[in-house]
């Protein structure tokens, strides 16, 4: 994935996550169920918003916005959950709006 990508290229749930982690700005998301490579929001994943005293809470700009070119971080994300094919994240740090760390099992060779 090396060609720009743009929001409203985007499958629908795709589009979901790229606008929740926009919405939540700073937090995690726990248990984000994957399906044939793409988020699957049934079980609702747990959001849990980080909230800084003094600082902006809101969502971000971005997130009102129909298209705009996706950051790498969010394209990083995306080819992942497409690798993942089947199965869970356990958890997505979210800072600024982007992932900034992804959690997920991997099962021990041997």
């Amino acid at each position: 994935m090396n060609q720009p990508i743009s929001k409203s290229s985007l499958s629908d749930p795709y589009c979901r996550l790229v606008v929740l982690l926009q919405d939540l700005n700073f937090g995690k998301i726990e248990a984000l169920r994957v399906v044939g490579g793409e988020p699957c929001f049934e079980p609702p994943p747990r959001v849990i918003q980080t909230l800084k005293m003094g600082g902006q809470n809101g969502p971000r700009d971005e997130a009102g916005l129909p298209d705009f070119w996706l950051r790498q971080p969010m394209v990083d994300l995306l080819q992942t959950i497409r690798e993942i094919g089947d199965g869970e994240i356990l958890a997505i740090d979210v800072k600024h709006g982007l992932p900034f760390t992804v959690e997920i099992e991997r099962h021990a060779h041997g």
